[in-house]
């Protein structure tokens, strides 16, 4: 059979082994070299639930997968048009993602009668898995990458280390990424620590290419030209929860507070601590705390003290958060809340990804208790959504909810770098000219926002707590001013309406079906109805980045069509709250709760089956 080189539009790979294979690395390198390339792409890390799954099963599995592009790519792909499998359990989990067309590169050192047997193999895992309609590639990888190295020194431990490099130059080489751009990346990782890591590295990926080059088992190449449609910029690579951290710099620096971070490490929102710990420089500061508790009350601290303050957490964080959350409800000081949100209840899958914190965010405080939800869309949206979350609680004086998801602040795409001009300026209501008695829960009529009084500023002493007060500061337990507090701490979230972007439909105003969808599913609900609307069909789209309140056109969008269709990853939280909060509309549903996102595909038939 002729080799051949094809033009191809799109391609995905997904790189799969064991925790300790690097799997993660190799998936990163390969997506960092292709938005440098100038693809389009979106990546999906799937990391094990478990700390220290048994080697060799499937429940340690560890896989990345990458979907690059000539075009605008939206998510990671359904199905891969690459496997690399390092063991059985690899292959085992993840035969079910292979296209027809696809390629399965295996590791046959590892697929030994051990390796087998705790895969749950009884005999040949290509026919037990029926994938022999695939392109199979065995390669003695393990075998192959002591080979390269047997000169340099190592011990074998450290040698084995080097395998995954051997696959990313096979996957190299099958889609025609330069290898330069992997041996710049391994001379600035082990440059400091390490610098006896680094040739051997580099050999081993150069040997991996040329050696998928030399053998007659792979049938065809392929080249992904750059993504010519994309606003002209500099571009980097950036995951959901590097994009909030930089947000949050952002709104620091563009409203001149200083940014503290009180948090407690939790799966999968850690990275965004990690991340703002190294930006000291950009009058960042950060804590790691003792729990969760601790983490949100030495932000409110921060808060009270003139800081722009943030916690950052996940569902079960987020749980025992909700009282101090409704403290800063309470005192009315401005504190962005990041939930990164994984599959649950309790401990739940924490390495998966869902969105089941909607409810939570929304009524998962006792007392009448309303905070502002946000969501972010798709990792390089996160910027965006953290400096808007940083900008609402500032200027309007409350705490702020910003839905993230596994999903997006694990994974990754191009982001274009932007120019701080372009963003907005941010005016927190200071308390600078005293004409009399300082009032700490006096409104500002438009925003119903109280003024921000620094300790220190002689004239503005006042007290704020967990318990009623009235304008003045006073305690008070007295009836009526209880329900006008009340009434005026809704209000006041109500009105963000007057302050956030009106809804957007993507398609026609009017017609038979809208689907709407809200945080990281946006990709995946754009694609499938641009599938639909290919076959001839017509539907629109909206989606939503303001949950709590709504953007005040909603209900005039949802007047022009005959049913919406709320696609989520729960079991219906947002269309439960449409329900309630516009119930004149008909609603349908489509959830999936498997700590996965969607496939674009099960949302192509959801909207054909609606329409």
């Amino acid at each position: 059979m002729q080799h051949k080189v094809i033009d191809t539009t799109d391609v995905v790979i997904r790189f799969a082994g064991d925790s300790g294979d690097g799997m993660q690395l190799t998936g990163s390198l390969f997506a960092d070299m292709s938005a440098i390339y100038g693809n389009g792409l979106s990546t999906f890390p799937d990391f094990p639930a478990e700390i220290r799954a048994p080697h060799g099963t499937i429940s340690g599995v560890s896989g990345f997968q990458v979907h690059i592009g000539s075009e605008d790519v939206n998510t990671p792909g359904d199905y891969c048009d690459l496997l690399v499998a390092m063991n059985p359990a690899a292959l085992k989990a993840n035969a079910k993602w292979l296209k027809r067309t696809a390629m399965v590169i295996i590791d046959t050192d590892t697929f030994d009668e051990d390796g087998l047997r705790k895969a749950g193999f009884k005999g040949d895992p290509v026919e037990e898995l029926n994938i022999g309609d695939r392109t199979i590639i065995p390669a003695a990888i393990t075998s192959l990458t002591e080979e390269s190295l047997k000169d340099s020194g190592l011990d074998i431990k450290a040698i084995h280390k080097c395998k995954n490099m051997f696959t990313l130059g096979m996957a190299c080489f099958i889609y025609s990424r330069p290898v330069e751009y992997i041996h710049k990346y391994l001379e600035k990782k082990f440059r400091k620590k390490h610098p006896e890591m680094i040739a051997p590295n580099e050999k081993v990926v150069s040997d991996g290419y040329n050696y998928a080059a030399n053998i007659q088992a792979i049938p065809n190449t392929y080249v992904i030209e750059p993504c010519h449609n994309k606003k002209k910029g500099l571009y980097r690579n950036i995951t959901g929860n590097q994009a909030v951290a930089w947000g949050l710099l952002a709104a620091s620096e563009k409203s001149g507070r200083p940014l503290f971070c009180g948090s407690y490490p939790i799966t999968p929102a850690t990275a965004i601590l990690e991340e703002l710990a190294i930006h000291k420089s950009l009058h960042a500061t950060t804590l790691q705390a003792e729990d969760e508790i601790a983490g949100i009350c030495t932000a409110i601290g921060a808060a009270y003290a003139g800081d722009l303050a943030v916690t950052t957490t996940s569902g079960p964080g987020l749980s025992l958060k909700s009282e101090a959350l409704g403290l800063a409800v309470m005192t009315e000081l401005p504190l962005v809340v990041v939930d990164v949100q994984r599959a649950g209840p309790s401990t739940g899958i924490p390495t998966k990804t869902e969105q089941t914190d909607l409810n939570q965010a929304l009524y998962g405080r006792n007392g009448e208790c309303p905070v502002a939800v946000m969501a972010a869309h798709s990792p390089a949206h996160c910027f965006d959504a953290a400096f808007m979350a940083s900008k609402i609680a500032l200027e309007h004086m409350m705490p702020v909810i910003l839905l993230s998801e596994g999903f997006l602040g694990n994974g990754s795409e191009p982001w274009l770098i932007p120019s701080m001009s372009d963003y907005p300026e941010i005016r927190p209501p200071y308390a600078e000219k005293l004409t009399g008695p300082f009032f700490p829960f006096e409104r500002d009529s438009r925003t119903m926002a109280r003024k921000w009084a620094v300790p220190g500023q002689k004239g503005f002493e006042h007290r704020v707590g967990g318990l009623e007060k009235n304008h003045q500061g006073v305690l008070s337990s007295d009836p009526v001013n209880h329900a006008m507090m009340v009434r005026e701490r809704a209000e006041k979230v109500a009105r963000l309406a007057d302050f956030i972007p009106e809804l957007k439909v993507n398609g026609p105003s009017t017609g038979k079906l809208l689907v709407i969808g809200w945080g990281g599913t946006y990709g995946h609900i754009l694609s499938a109805v641009s599938q639909v609307r290919a076959s001839g069909k017509e539907v629109s789209y909206a989606h939503f980045d303001y949950i709590n309140p709504l953007p005040r056109n909603t209900k005039d969008v949802f007047r022009g069509f005959e049913k919406i269709l709320v696609c989520e990853l729960n079991s219906g939280q947002f269309a439960g709250y449409l329900r309630n909060r516009l119930p004149k509309f008909k609603y349908l549903q489509y959830n999936k709760v498997q700590g996965q996102p969607f496939l674009v595909q099960e949302l192509v038939s959801a909207i054909n089956f609606a329409l």
